[in-house]
């Protein structure tokens, strides 16, 4: 009676215990780290070989990928007033919606509570609300906030994406300022 109890005990504690440590050690806050820690150099030290270059979009290869993704790029958007940079992993695509919402859900549990840390600031916590996505719905984004945001910081957004492309559904990650989310918009719904 006593081993059994013992084993069940072992068996619980292993399982809080493995389910605590992916919050906090898995490979994508891993990334996350290195690239919010570099966002006050521009994505300078991560940023790898130019692909492409306009008069409004410069974009390259990140150094930094998230194991499994297809791209990860950075892009610098040029405009008048301003520069504006962002990180984007495309990390799963299926044409089956299931599949895509399982790891959509899977991602967002990876991300939630992240501990990132950047040198000479207090550490930030990314934090967001779940939002379910359906077949019905094109996109469905969840924004993280940087808990507690400050400074230079407070213009950086960090989103997770689920949306439908012409050959099913893709998930995004990405980091970027506001006003670079701005211009991708503004930008795509020019073509």
């Amino acid at each position: 009676m006593k081993s059994t109890l013992a084993y069940l005990l072992f068996i619980i504690l292993s399982a809080l215990g493995a389910s605590a440590q992916g919050v906090f050690s898995n490979q994508t806050n891993s990334v996350l780290q290195k690239v919010i820690a570099d966002y006050p150099n521009k994505f300078s030290n991560i940023r790898g070989e130019r692909i492409n270059s306009s008069q409004q979009v410069n974009s390259y290869y990140s150094k930094v990928e998230v194991p499994g993704a297809s791209v990860n790029t950075i892009t610098l958007y040029n405009n008048r007033q301003q520069e504006a940079y962002s990180w984007k992993s495309e990390i799963f695509e299926s044409d089956n919606f299931n599949a895509a919402r399982d790891r959509f859900k899977e991602a967002f549990d990876n991300i939630r509570n992240t501990i990132i840390k950047i040198e000479g600031m207090s550490p930030f916590i990314l934090n967001g609300k779940y939002e379910y996505p359906s077949e019905e719905k094109n996109n469905t984004t969840i924004s993280f906030n940087l808990l507690p945001a400050s400074g230079e910081v407070q213009k950086l957004k960090v989103e997770l994406s689920l949306r439908r492309i012409s050959s099913g559904w893709k998930i995004t990650l990405a980091v970027a300022e506001q006003e670079a989310i701005e211009q991708e918009a503004l930008l795509s719904s020019n073509y």
